[in-house]
């Protein structure tokens, strides 16, 4: 689903406030299941969307926990938010690495510019599919050694900020929600570097 159109100028989350995603996901009408069973495991949990702090966090809206003294296992749900974030800041960044047409001001009629965006957004999920040369580079690789990652494409071409920039509300349910995924992170849906990624880096 590509929602085009909002002013640049609005903050990501005064975006989303306005789009038609938006709208349907606060009616129910995404056609989203609301609880599934975790592969090879009983836990039982929603599915979500990934935000970062901009974003109000809601039961089906996942942001990091906010603060500079998390727990442990705060910091792991806040490390594995930000590995599935990074996967979306890359995608914006190969889009605009291949539509260079991104990379700088469009002059056209704003409804033009929309049908671009829109084609371009197709074009990319096709050659997504159906072309294996399509992406050869730009997803970042995390060394499972060191914990440094080699940063793939990002749309601005800069680092991911990892900064907190608003805390933002949290409802009862939401935060239940992302406690349970905390616990999920933390027990049997653990990685095995986790821990000693957490104490290397600050992810929010």
């Amino acid at each position: 689903m590509v929602d085009i159109g909002i002013n640049d100028r609005i903050s990501d989350g005064g975006v989303i406030n306005r789009s038609i995603f938006y709208e349907k996901l606060n009616t129910g009408s995404l056609n989203i299941p609301r609880v599934a069973r975790i592969m090879n495991s009983e836990t039982v949990l929603p599915y979500v969307f990934v935000g970062d702090d901009a974003f109000s966090l809601r039961p089906d809206l996942m942001k990091p926990y906010p603060g500079p003294y998390l727990s442990p296992q705060q910091r792991i749900f806040n490390y594995r938010l930000s590995r599935a974030r990074r996967i979306i800041e890359n995608v914006f960044g190969i889009l605009v690495n291949r539509f260079r047409i991104f990379k700088t001001s469009i002059n056209l009629d704003v409804k033009t510019i929309d049908k671009i965006v829109m084609a371009a957004c197709i074009l990319h999920n096709f050659l997504r599919r159906n072309c294996n040369q399509y992406i050869r580079v730009g997803v970042d690789i995390e060394n499972l050694e060191d914990g440094n990652i080699s940063t793939g494409y990002r749309a601005n071409n800069e680092l991911l900020d990892l900064q907190i920039t608003n805390q933002g509300q949290s409802q009862t349910m939401a935060r239940y929600v992302r406690d349970q995924y905390m616990q999920y992170f933390n027990n049997e849906g653990s990685v095995l570097w986790q821990n000693r990624f957490t104490n290397l880096n600050t992810f929010t």
